[in-house]
């Protein structure tokens, strides 16, 4: 939603037509922890196995894929190719043993060409070992570098973390430094330590906790803040909202803008994709508004009603037509006009997305209960709200709710910018026609999901 398009909205009494569209796009950088992210204490064998667990889920829901209990190299070299989106060149097959026919020669050769895979021969079907997977993980999250660093000496005081350090003399230099560097940088976390054993099957728990562990390194694993419960959540989401500024992203708002002025939209915002948490879709939510101190009052809200959740701060950029009869706008870094040709304005404004993936499915039910009691406007003076609560407040899920609403978004991608529009269910056809004839190659990528109530209200025109 759009604060400076509800904001005149009530100003000049205009309602929004029924079937209104909002249309989002996505910016910024990778953000991941906080400039200030604590320091994180070694994972216990309890934790490490609900890491497991999370990351056994995150796997499945993000990419399709479950390992079997006892995974082959082949299945760790064909799921890490997955997670990793790695295709081979064509460059010639260096494996002896593997013909273009083997399941898994297309990941073997894709992991070989980046230097994760490294013998002429892939094993594939043979039990994967833990040390073996060891020695994969530690290339595939870009740690070999430090790895190479380690002597012999240190090597061996590493490896005494794993129990190993008696083993040694059966150890290639290159072997003993990737194991090393595994224990002390916890690309095996603490929790295996004690139980490892190199030449011993490695269960898919093992495995999914190395695929989990690379896809962290590499920045494509969950994308939060921090949790409600943080003693300093509030700085750490006020932090990355500073450091945010309006997104420019000219390709894809060209096509937007004419959209906007042509009337086939009513507004848009601009994100980025490597802002997306990729949270558990189950137990997760995402709230939009324009005003930072609502977030922190928002998550200090939930907090007080013994709500934890992780947290991830999403920037976007919103735009709207600003009538020219509504007087001449201030501009400021955060808020910025373009003139159009009937004399109107396109604004351009600073916004946030705030996602939260709760501790539990039954906590992200209660979600709706708290807003609509602390967060939601239902009249002018109304008391005991938190601040700069909207009319029509803006959640939504990607699964199933009661008393939520289906509507529709619709996608528009370029690089790892995207543009989405949330419309009532029975629009995206018609968005897209009218996309596709201001950019003919233009993709629109539709799919339904749940709001809340009074946002469903805004798209069929109530302003209340």
């Amino acid at each position: 939603m759009y604060a400076a398009t509800r904001l005149n909205a009530t100003r000049f009494g205009s309602a929004l037509a029924a079937g209104a569209l909002l249309l989002t796009l996505w910016s910024g950088q990778a953000h991941g922890q906080g400039a200030g992210a604590r320091a994180a204490a070694p994972l216990t064998a309890e934790q490490t196995t609900l890491l497991s667990e999370e990351y056994r889920q995150f796997l499945k829901d993000q990419f399709g894929y479950t390992l079997p209990s006892v995974p082959t190299k082949g299945d760790f070299v064909k799921a890490l190719a997955a997670v990793l989106n790695l295709e081979p060149s064509g460059k010639p097959n260096p494996f002896q043993d593997i013909k273009e026919s083997s399941p898994y020669y297309k990941s073997a050769l894709a992991l070989y060409e980046k230097g994760i895979l490294t013998q002429d021969r892939l094993d594939g079907d043979q039990p994967l070992t833990q040390s073996t997977a060891v020695y994969i993980a530690v290339k595939a999250a870009g740690l070999k570098e430090l790895a190479y660093t380690y002597p012999a000496e240190k090597a061996a005081r590493s490896l005494a973390k794993l129990h190993t350090d008696d083993e040694i003399s059966q150890l290639t230099p290159q072997a003993a430094q990737e194991l090393a560097a595994a224990a002390d940088t916890e690309l095996l976390p603490a929790g295996l330590h004690e139980a490892f054993q190199r030449n011993e099957p490695a269960s898919a728990s093992y495995a999914e906790i190395l695929l989990g562990r690379v896809l962290e390194l590499q920045g494509l694993y969950k994308h939060e803040l921090g949790r409600v419960s943080d003693p300093d959540i509030l700085r750490q989401v006020r932090d990355a909202w500073n450091v945010q500024n309006l997104i420019q992203q000219p390709d894809l708002q060209n096509i937007v803008d004419q959209a906007l002025q042509a009337d086939l939209i009513t507004g848009y915002n601009v994100k980025d994709d490597r802002y997306t948490p990729r949270f558990d879709s189950a137990r997760s939510l995402t709230y939009g508004h324009s005003e930072i101190d609502h977030a922190l009052q928002l998550i200090g809200l939930l907090r007080s009603e013994n709500i934890d959740a992780r947290v991830q701060l999403e920037p976007k950029t919103s735009a709207f037509i600003y009538l020219k009869e509504w007087g001449e706008p201030v501009q400021t870094d955060d808020y910025k006009v373009v003139k159009i040709d009937n004399g109107n304005y396109i604004a351009y404004a600073k916004e946030y997305d705030l996602s939260f993936e709760f501790a539990t499915a039954q906590q992200k039910d209660r979600f709706q209960e708290i807003v609509l009691k602390y967060a939601k406007k239902n009249s002018e003076d109304q008391s005991g709200l938190i601040a700069h609560s909207w009319w029509q407040p803006l959640y939504y899920s990607r699964t199933e709710l009661p008393d939520y609403k289906v509507i529709a978004n619709n996608k528009i991608t370029k690089g790892h910018y995207y543009a989405q529009t949330f419309s009532l269910a029975d629009k995206p056809e018609a968005i897209a026609e009218g996309i596709r004839k201001i950019s003919p190659a233009t993709k629109v990528e539709s799919y339904r999901f749940w709001v809340d109530e009074p946002f469903y209200n805004y798209l069929i025109g109530e302003y209340k």
